[in-house]
C-alpha cells in the first residue's frame, strides 16, 4: 500500500512537472506571434517545435488530471520547483540557439542555456554584444522571460490552476525568496492571484511612463518586464543610456526599488493596512541602505559631473540598481571615484527584500544578524540577561536568526568556491569574485571582467554552465537545491 502511494506520489509530481513546462510555453506565444507578424521565419521555426512538443505533453495531462488526495510535502515542493527551473531554462533556450545568433553569428547550446537561466532566474547577465542585431521576437522572449522568471513560473501555475490547492504552499515556500514565507490570504491560490495582480499593475504603470519619457512602445514594454524583474537587460546595447532622459533614469530608478520591496506590503497597502507597511523593519531598512548609499555616491560624484544634480541621478540610478539586483547601468561606474565605487560594492553584499523579485542575500537577515550581534555585545556586559530580536515591533522567532545565520554561511562559502573555480581558470581574483557574487546574487553586472561596458562571453564554457547551475540555486534561495544533494534529505 505505501509503495503504491509512493509511485503514485511520483507520478504526480511527473505530471505537474509536464504542467509547468506547458505553461511556459504558453509564455512564449506572444513572442510566436510577434515572429508571424514580423515574418521572422527562422524565430517561427525556432518558437514551434519547442511550444508544440511540451504543449503535446501538457494538454493530455491537463484533461486528465484528478484532484489527488496527496499533500506536496517540502521534499516534493524542493524537488517539483528545482526541477521545472531547469527545465523551463533548457526549454527556453532553444529559441536562442535555433535564431541564428546575434549580427549572424550562431549562438551555442552554451550561451543559449546561460541567456534562458539569465532570464528566468532574473540574472540579466549576458553572452550577447550586439543585442539591437537580434530578431525582435527572440528580444521580446528575453524580457518576458525575465518578467514570469520573476514572480515565478511556478507562482504562475498556482495562481492559475486551483487543482494545486493541495500541497501548493510547499511550491511557494521552495520558490519564493525570503527566509520567512506567508500567506496574505486564508487560500493559497487567492495568494498567488493578488501577488501577480500586483506585479501585472506594477508592470503597466511603468510602461505607460516610458511611455510618456518618449520610448517606443515594444521598448517600454521590454524595459518594463526587465526592470519590475529586476532583470536588468534592454533592448538596446547602450542600454538605458541610449534615452539620455533624467524622466527615464528617474522612473526606472523609483521603480526598481520598488520591485526590490516585499509585495506582500503592497496586498497590506490595498487593504489599507499603512501601518504594517511603516512598522515593517526590513522595508525601513531598505530604504535607509538605499538612501545613505545614494546620499554618499552623490557627495563623491559631485565633483566629477560639476552638478549635484547630475550626481543624484547617477547616484541613486545605480544605488537603486545595485540593491535591487537588476544589474543594469547608464555610465561607466568603474571610471568613478574610489568610494563611489565602493559603496556600490558592498551593496552587492545586501540584495532587496523578501518576498521581492529581487536576489541576494536579502535585507531582511542582514538585518538579524546585525540585532543579534548587537545582543551578544549586550549579552557580553549583562551576562544574565535575555534579549530577543525585534522585527516589526515583535519578538523574531530564534528560528529566524538561525535560519539567517545558516543561510549567509552557506551563501559565503558558494561565492568562495565560485571565486577558486573561475580563477583556477584563468580569470583575475577580482573579477572571479565580482562574477561570484553576481551570479549567486543574480545582479547580472560587477566590476572587472563583468564591469558595465563588457559581458560574461569571454569566461569558459564550463563556467558558464556553473554559474547556470548556481543562478538557479541563488534565485531559489540556495537551500531549496543544495538540500537535494544531501543523503539525508532523501532518507526521511
Amino acid at each position: 500500500m505505501a509503495k503504491n502511494r509512493r509511485h503514485l506520489k511520483w507520478l504526480t509530481l511527473l505530471r505537474l512537472l509536464v504542467l509547468l513546462l506547458g505553461i511556459t510555453a504558453l509564455t512564449m506565444a506572444p513572442a510566436l506571434i510577434l515572429a508571424l507578424v514580423l515574418e521572422e521565419k527562422a524565430m517561427v521555426r525556432a518558437f514551434v517545435p519547442v511550444m508544440g512538443t511540451a504543449l503535446a505533453a501538457a494538454l493530455p495531462v491537463f484533461f486528465t488530471f484528478r484532484r489527488e488526495s496527496l499533500n506536496l510535502s517540502h521534499r516534493d515542493g524542493f524537488l517539483l520547483v528545482f526541477l521545472a527551473w531547469v527545465f523551463a531554462s533548457l526549454m527556453g533556450a532553444f529559441p536562442y540557439y535555433l535564431s541564428g545568433g546575434s549580427g549572424g553569428t550562431a549562438i551555442n547550446m552554451t550561451d543559449a542555456v546561460f541567456e534562458s537561466v539569465c532570464g528566468f532566474a532574473t540574472t540579466g547577465a549576458t553572452t550577447l554584444a550586439d543585442v539591437e542585431s537580434l530578431p525582435r521576437s527572440l528580444v521580446l522572449w528575453r524580457s518576458m522571460s525575465h518578467w514570469f522568471g520573476g514572480m515565478g513560473i511556478v507562482l504562475l501555475m498556482v495562481a492559475l490552476m486551483p487543482l494545486l490547492g493541495v500541497g501548493g504552499f510547499q511550491l511557494i515556500k521552495a520558490e519564493t525568496p525570503g527566509p520567512e514565507k506567508e500567506k496574505v490570504t486564508p487560500k493559497i491560490t487567492s495568494t498567488a492571484k493578488i501577488l501577480w495582480f500586483v506585479y501585472c499593475i506594477l508592470t503597466a504603470a511603468l510602461t505607460v511612463l516610458f511611455l510618456l519619457g518618449g520610448m517606443p512602445f515594444f521598448d517600454a514594454l521590454c524595459h518594463a518586464f526587465t526592470t519590475m524583474a529586476s532583470g536588468g537587460v534592454s533592448t538596446k546595447n547602450a542600454g538605458l543610456a541610449y534615452y539620455n532622459s533624467a524622466f527615464i533614469d528617474g522612473t526606472a530608478a523609483v521603480f526598481m526599488l520598488l520591485a526590490g520591496f516585499n509585495f506582500n506590503l503592497y496586498y497590506r497597502l490595498l487593504r489599507g493596512k499603512i501601518k504594517d507597511v511603516l512598522i515593517n523593519t526590513e522595508g525601513r531598512a531598505y530604504l535607509f541602505i538605499f538612501i545613505t548609499a545614494a546620499g554618499i555616491i552623490t557627495f563623491a560624484l559631485t565633483p566629477v559631473y560639476g552638478s549635484a544634480g547630475t550626481a543624484l541621478r547617477y547616484a541613486a540610478y545605480h544605488a537603486a540598481s545595485i540593491l535591487s539586483t537588476t544589474g543594469s547601468a547608464i555610465v561607466d561606474y568603474e571610471t568613478w571615484p574610489v568610494t563611489a565605487k565602493g559603496v556600490l560594492f558592498c551593496l552587492m553584499f545586501i540584495g532587496g527584500c523578501s518576498g521581492s523579485t529581487a536576489g541576494g542575500v536579502k535585507v531582511i537577515r542582514h538585518v538579524v544578524l546585525w540585532k543579534q550581534a548587537g545582543n551578544e555585545l549586550r549579552r557580553s556586559i549583562f551576562p544574565r540577561g535575555v534579549f530577543g530580536v525585534q522585527l516589526n515591533r515583535k519578538v523574531g522567532r530564534r528560528d529566524v536568526i538561525y535560519g539567517a545565520a545558516g543561510f549567509t554561511a552557506l551563501y559565503g562559502l558558494v561565492t568562495a568556491a565560485l571565486t577558486l573555480i573561475a580563477a583556477a581558470s584563468g580569470t583575475d581574483v577580482f573579477s572571479s569574485f565580482s562574477a561570484a557574487l553576481s551570479v549567486t546574487g543574480n545582479a547580472g553586472v560587477g566590476f572587472g571582467a563583468i564591469g558595465p561596458s563588457k559581458n560574461y562571453a569571454a569566461f569558459a564554457d564550463h563556467l558558464k554552465w556553473i554559474y547556470s547551475f548556481v543562478m538557479i540555486a541563488g534565485r531559489l534561495e540556495l537551500w531549496t537545491v543544495f538540500i537535494l544533494f544531501t543523503p539525508e534529505f532523501w532518507r526521511r
